[in-house]
């Protein structure tokens, strides 16, 4: 998808949801804020609220495309997304799935421009796209703006540096423990929980095949750890899997 096709996607859809009976949300009163803008002033939350558009998408929508050009912030409301390039091969791999209340792609937007990773909606999602002059304001204008986005950014980097590094040291079930660690503790707080990526795409995540990744997830499912059924996943031993996942 080049730019010009994906910008003129992102318009229609704006366009179509104006046309609709979609009741846009004012900022003051959205109980979606994210931390940094709940520290605006009530004038800065009126030019914020002048200065967006939400839009809604469906589950596998291309939310921003890789190479693309970043000309507004995109703010996570609801729903899941996966974030993920192709390496010079082609091969998909995926960095990250993005929780509600946070933005997506911040990196781009303040290096050279361009998008670095796709964003896919991997459930139904709403989405506000911010524009970029205002939201480049508050970040100037706003320490503890600033100072909220800045956190957000190296948490995020951090995270994931350091699941990379754990991964590249581990055998394939230690690198599965890991995945499943991931979903249950910082995507959805809970051992019961539905796989939002298939078998392939945890593969892309953690780096082998997904003939491994299957196989080791029934593995755990016979030593009783997990309970299986489809992409619906209950660990049952809790710290079982910890340790698996410490000794990698």
């Amino acid at each position: 998808m080049n730019d010009l096709s994906y910008l003129r996607d992102i318009y229609h859809k704006i366009m179509f949801l104006k046309q609709t009976n979609t009741i846009f949300s004012n900022c003051e009163s959205c109980i979606d804020k994210s931390c940094a803008v709940q520290t605006l002033s009530e004038s800065e939350v009126d030019l914020l609220s002048d200065n967006y558009h939400e839009a809604i998408f469906e589950k596998g929508e291309m939310i921003l495309a890789e190479g693309s050009i970043a000309s507004h912030i995109v703010y996570l409301r609801s729903g899941l997304v996966k974030e993920y390039g192709k390496g010079n091969l082609q091969q998909e791999y995926i960095l990250q799935v993005v929780k509600p209340h946070s933005y997506l792609g911040l990196h781009s937007i303040f290096s050279d421009k361009v998008n670095h990773y796709s964003y896919m909606a991997l459930t139904k999602v709403t989405v506000c796209y911010i524009d970029l002059s205002v939201f480049s304001k508050f970040i100037q204008e706003n320490g503890k703006f600033s100072f909220e986005i800045l956190s957000s950014v190296c948490n995020d980097s951090l995270r994931n540096y350091h699941r990379f590094i754990d991964q590249h040291q581990k055998k394939i079930f230690g690198k599965v423990a890991d995945a499943l660690l991931y979903f249950a503790s910082v995507i959805f707080q809970s051992s019961s929980f539905v796989l939002p990526l298939s078998r392939k795409e945890i593969a892309h995540m953690i780096g082998t095949s997904r003939e491994s990744v299957s196989k080791q997830i029934c593995g755990f499912e016979s030593e009783n750890i997990l309970k299986v059924h489809g992409r619906n996943i209950t660990i049952l031993n809790m710290d079982r899997l910890k340790q698996i996942s410490k000794i990698g």
